[in-house]
């Protein structure tokens, strides 16, 4: 594919003899012919003419220093271009903030502004030549002598002091009501138990890269980014540009769930090379290179306290929790909002503490505090009801409320407890023994679990054109992105039935800086954003008269702040939660049926039922398969997952699939969806939840949950592996 191309509006439509659709009933993807043939383009498919690969050289350790960089071997490699360090580029890359913290990059750290080292994996060359094997040649030749310093590499480091959040962020506020130690000494029965999730890496098919073409002082730049609007901007600012002479080509993604945040570090460098080469650059990060180039999910501390009457009601919640962040960015997803408002108590009291390692920046991973906060309050809801000698769904039964305890907030549905009754029904719950490591079978203990999911529903704003001509085919435009969530045929879907038009006749353009500004793709809000911006776009176009005729919305959600529509055409971040007045969740029931074999500590997940209320469906099809992701995901999570870090240097260890463990397709057995019903006017006028995320929360506590029915063993720490059972 030539840059020529791929810089044209790529546009994605049905087959013409498609008729019109309904919301709410299966539709296959209009994208699907173009990805199973290999046309879809993607960003790292861009091979513009003349353009010359670059490779980048990481640092080996943290908290160091550069001492000298010897280039003469590597200057003798056939067809050598360009050797940047920070001998060459110091100042030319200005310094942009962390998209959360009003910025637009996922690491606030210049690699090559000087040779002060902050991170094992950190940038300290980038080399251009004419093909990529001479690139690499080339960077392994380097000779590069280091300073190191001890490195405080993970949260468990006794060197890692933690800090109340509060006190580090004014926007924070931990969660508060009554007396939470009166609850626990008046308790008939109490759990105080700690838990902890480890440091975990996405490993996406399509790996990061970055294609730099300048034409004049015009840039374009074809990457991977899940907001290419903050992409745009961060580069402008970095480089000394208008936005004006920036643009970002995304138009598929393949996979991100939280990586490919928005502007990432190397992006800058590539430009700078092709600058000073006059010529396109492409950059490929390696699957390697990519565990600190792209984010990562924090490790996570949590001591969870419950305190309950005899007769299983909550008389309080405690919930504090560590996690860490690097040196030079405050990030941290806050998750106690959720664990402590998910049921009814009377008192409440909780912490959120951070802590700072020698690592790069984390960032958001597919839920990013619900996985690890639902892990710990869902276990310990295990441990409790297992105190009680009650059952766990009868529990959370018994604790069931309509309000946030601790704001009295109202929620707009709830359905949690239909979730429960639904996946117990297609589970049959009832086969559950009541007391752990009582069923066995074929040399196997057997046992089922359960835990809860919940997600508060995001929303952002969103600029949306809307064309239609004089034959009546409909044009949808936007710089959103089709992440593989199918956000293709989800718009397709909505003109049609609005409109009344074909799919065949519905062309969507999507991902490209050129077209009205999109926020971020993420936190499962990209739906309940574009479904209720093209429905009221739908509502304008229907409303001017027959003939040619178009729409420009620039929608903001009800009760967001007036600038939220300038911070989004700058590239800021704008999510928000909806509704201001009253709580809007999703929710879900996992159930898992597990064996351990009885004399190798082997587990096996036999049987997987996720019920999911999320509002309104628009495409049970694609809303399925996003749950089975999910559920898959939370699998690896519990199961499998976890990045080793060498103590001595702070370098993550196992950077490959043949060492980070992910689960394959033998690990996934018996999977089951069931969509329950949630009919939530209250929540957005589409009336939806966004259910990309939900899929994955509470996962490992039903795991970890059936480990214990089955062995009688508590496991706490993620991963579950044999060997925690064998000792």
């Amino acid at each position: 594919m030539d840059g020529r191309i791929a810089a044209s509006p790529f546009d994605v439509t049905a087959p013409r003899d498609a008729a019109v659709v309904r919301l709410g009933t299966p539709q296959t993807r209009i994208d699907g012919p173009l990805k199973v043939c290999g046309t879809a383009a993607y960003p790292g498919d861009v091979y513009p003419e003349g353009v010359a690969h670059a490779v980048v050289v990481l640092s080996p350790m943290a908290n160091a220093e550069i001492l000298s960089i010897t280039r003469d071997a590597a200057m003798a490699v056939p067809g050598l271009r360009l050797i940047l360090t920070h001998e060459d580029v110091g100042e030319a890359i200005r310094p942009v903030d962390h998209l959360m913290a009003g910025g637009w990059a996922n690491s606030s750290w210049r690699p090559l502004a000087s040779p002060e080292i902050r991170y094992a994996g950190q940038i300290v060359a980038l080399v251009v030549a004419d093909t990529r094997e001479a690139a690499g040649a080339a960077a392994a030749a380097l000779r590069i002598r280091y300073a190191s310093r001890p490195p405080v590499p993970h949260l468990e480091d006794p060197r890692c002091e933690t800090r109340p959040l509060a006190s580090l962020d004014p926007a924070h506020h931990d969660r508060r009501r009554g007396d939470l130690e009166a609850a626990l000494a008046a308790a008939a029965v109490s759990i105080d138990s700690r838990y902890t999730t480890p440091v975990q890496h996405h490993n996406p098919i399509e790996l990061p890269s970055t294609t730099c073409v300048w034409a004049g002082d015009q840039l374009t730049v074809f990457e991977p980014s899940r907001h290419i609007v903050a992409a745009q901007h961060g580069l402008a600012a970095q480089l000394g540009l208008a936005p004006a002479q920036v643009r970002v080509v995304a138009h598929f993604l393949g996979g991100h769930f939280g990586s490919k945040l928005a502007l990432s570090q190397h992006s800058a460098l590539c430009a700078l090379a092709a600058r000073r080469l006059g010529r396109p650059v492409r950059l490929e990060i390696s699957r390697r290179d990519q565990f600190s180039i792209a984010n990562h999910r924090s490790e996570t501390a949590h001591r969870v306290r419950l305190a309950a009457a005899a007769d299983g009601r909550l008389l309080g919640i405690g919930h504090d929790a560590a996690s860490v962040s690097s040196r030079f960015d405050r990030f941290v997803m806050e998750g106690s909002d959720v664990s402590t408002a998910l049921y009814g108590a009377e008192a409440v009291a909780a912490q959120e503490r951070l802590g700072r390692v020698d690592r790069n920046t984390p960032g958001p991973m597919r839920a990013p505090p619900e996985v690890p906060f639902l892990f710990a309050l869902e276990s310990a809801m295990d441990e409790l009801a297992h105190a009680l000698a009650c059952d766990p769904i009868a529990l959370r039964r018994r604790n069931e409320t309509a309000v946030d305890p601790v704001t009295g907030q109202a929620f707009t549905t709830r359905p949690l407890l239909r979730c429960f009754d639904a996946a117990a029904e297609a589970f049959d719950w009832s086969r559950r023994p009541s007391r752990p490591r009582t069923l066995a079978r074929d040399g196997w203990w057997i046992g089922f679990g359960c835990a809860s999911a919940a997600r508060p529903v995001k929303i952002s704003p969103v600029m949306l054109r809307l064309r239609q001509d004089e034959a009546g085919a409909v044009r949808i435009e936007t710089a959103h992105h089709e992440i593989g969530n199918g956000l293709y045929t989800l718009l397709a879907m909505i003109a049609s039935e609005r409109l009344g038009v074909p799919i065949g006749r519905v062309t969507v353009a999507l991902g490209d800086t050129l077209l009205p500004a999109a926020g971020i793709s993420g936190g499962s809000s990209t739906t309940t954003s574009l479904a209720n911006a093209l429905g009221e776009a739908c509502a304008a176009l229907v409303a001017q008269p027959p003939g040619a005729r178009e729409t420009v919305v620039r929608y903001r959600p009800p009760g967001s702040e007036g600038t939220v529509l300038e911070d989004l055409a700058q590239g800021h971040i704008t999510l928000a939660t909806a509704p201001g007045d009253r709580i809007g969740w999703a929710f879900g029931a996992h159930m898992i049926e597990l064996h351990v074999h009885q004399a190798t500590g082997a587990l096996r997940v036999v049987r997987h039922v996720g019920a999911f209320a999320a509002g309104r469906v628009l495409n049970p099809l694609a809303a399925r398969s996003q749950y089975l992701g999910g559920m898959a995901w939370g699998l690896g999570s519990a199961l499998f997952e976890k990045t080793e870090i060498d103590p001595r240097t702070g370098a993550y260890v196992n950077r490959d699939l043949a060492e980070y463990l992910v689960p394959c397709a033998a690990d996934i057995q018996g999977q089951q969806v069931v969509l329950v019903p949630d009919d939530d006017p209250a929540v957005n006028p589409e009336g939806v939840k966004g259910l990309g995320e939900l899929g994955i929360i509470g996962v490992a506590a039903a795991v970890a949950n059936a480990v214990f029915n089955a062995t009688g063993v508590r496991l706490r720490d993620l991963p579950i592996r044999p060997e925690q059972l064998m000792t």
